[in-house]
């Protein structure tokens, strides 16, 4: 390391330079201080308000949903990999507390709806008219990678280890698995809901 180069990463911004824009959507306290949340440049300065409210205007037809019957640690991730992708709410089935450290604070601008249980999702969907559509590798599953998933679901994963519980089984109108091709019998669950959600944007999202 050079004797000027600087010890750590900066992230995010600092103080904005005087006058300040007249903007209603920028928050005065971050136009003072700066801005270091994890958010695209775009959306420097802005209130979490305005952020949701503008990501509300783009969003996908798609849903998520994960079980969460043993509070499984990948629903942060799961949480932060939607928001990346624009999904248009998570749904978390079982109990209604997860760990938010892997969200990574983007909970805030993702919508979130918990149901008790998996009878409780398949009401909300069908009020909605969404099919439901589980990912896990069981006999009788289809390759995601040939799948043609519908532009309006619900993406529903099971939770680490065991998978999607029977009953999610039973609910799904379809199931995809995920290729695999090395000696594991199953990839992380907040991995596998990134490669179901990429395969959504692929089919349907238009380029960034």
């Amino acid at each position: 390391m050079t004797d000027d180069a600087p010890d750590e990463l900066t992230v995010g911004v600092g103080p904005h330079p005087e006058p300040w824009p007249d903007d209603p959507r920028l928050d005065p306290e971050l136009l003072a201080a700066g801005d270091r949340r994890n958010v695209v440049d775009h959306y420097r300065y802005w209130t979490v308000e305005a952020i949701v409210a503008d990501l509300d205007r783009h969003r996908h037809d798609f849903h998520v949903a994960i079980e969460n019957w043993e509070h499984d640690r990948n629903i942060g991730t799961v949480v932060r990999t939607a928001n990346a992708f624009l999904a248009a709410e998570v749904h978390i089935v079982g109990r209604r507390k997860w760990n938010r450290r892997g969200a990574m604070m983007t909970d805030v601008y993702q919508h979130v709806r918990h149901h008790a249980t998996v009878d409780d999702l398949l009401h909300w969907a069908d009020d909605a008219a969404v099919p439901v559509i589980g990912i896990d590798n069981l006999p009788g599953s289809v390759p995601i990678e040939s799948a043609e998933l519908p532009e309006r679901c619900v993406l529903l994963f099971g939770q680490e280890g065991p998978g999607l519980s029977p009953a999610a089984r039973a609910a799904a109108e379809q199931v995809c698995s995920i290729a695999q091709y090395g000696s594991t019998r199953s990839i992380n669950a907040g991995v596998a809901a990134g490669i179901a959600m990429h395969a959504w944007i692929r089919r349907w999202a238009p380029p960034a």
